[in-house]
């Protein structure tokens, strides 16, 4: 966790060195932005101390709510015994080997084979990939 620093300092802080996707700039630069601090359940709370329900989940990803005990138990556990391990050159792990059984059962009985990626663009990438690859092999 990084150091506490005041409300303003934070602010100007982030003014000056990161850049906010879908934020008007000028305005941004008049009246600075919220600074978050912490999270439980549905709400998040600012460092002026404002609780405010979270009505994105966290922009789409928290969808279970924030510091929910049974998950934080069990990214503690998994970090604790093997935080990351590549899935490269015939590697795998057990949740990743896991996983890849579930969501094959829970999916069409065609979908039989899943590819991990980090995030939606890398999973178009990759698409397009095996669709060219799949057309190289079919001559």
């Amino acid at each position: 966790m990084s150091a506490k620093l005041d409300t303003q300092a934070l602010k100007k802080l982030d003014q000056a060195h990161h850049l906010h996707p879908f934020t008007d700039f000028a305005d941004y630069a008049r009246h600075g932005g919220r600074i978050v601090s912490r999270a439980e359940h549905i709400y998040i709370f600012d460092s002026d101390g404002n609780k405010i329900q979270d009505g994105m989940s966290g922009l789409w990803c928290c969808n279970l709510g924030y510091s929910q005990e049974r998950i934080k138990t069990a990214v503690a556990d998994q970090l604790a015994e093997l935080p990351f391990y590549n899935n490269f050159f015939r590697c795998s792990n057990q949740p990743a080997t896991e996983l890849a059984a579930r969501l094959c059962e829970v999916t069409p009985d065609r979908f039989q084979r899943v590819f991990f990626t980090n995030s939606g663009s890398e999973a178009n990438d990759t698409q397009i990939k095996f669709v060219h690859r799949y057309f190289d092999l079919l001559g």
